[in-house]
């Protein structure tokens, strides 16, 4: 998934997230391999099966996330709440 698509989807999920319109970020399935995540708001966001290898989840939300059966192999964790 390209960078620029990702950051539409995480701005409509926080504005979702606030009650402002927006859609829940759907990223099922999604190939978010080396993906810049470093402060993102995935709270309650579906990551199911996503393949988030070598992602840099840093200082990233990801309270009441779905990450079932996703690939979390090799992620930057640091300081991910």
């Amino acid at each position: 998934m390209k960078q620029e698509e990702l950051d539409i989807i995480l701005e409509n999920h926080g504005k979702w997230l606030f009650n402002e319109g927006g859609d829940r970020a759907d990223l099922s399935n999604a190939d978010l391999k080396n993906t810049n995540l470093r402060f993102a708001n995935l709270r309650l966001a579906d990551l199911r099966g996503a393949n988030l290898s070598y992602a840099d989840l840093s200082y990233a939300d990801l309270n009441g996330a779905n990450l079932s059966y996703a690939n979390l192999n090799w992620i930057n964790w640091r300081d991910v709440v």
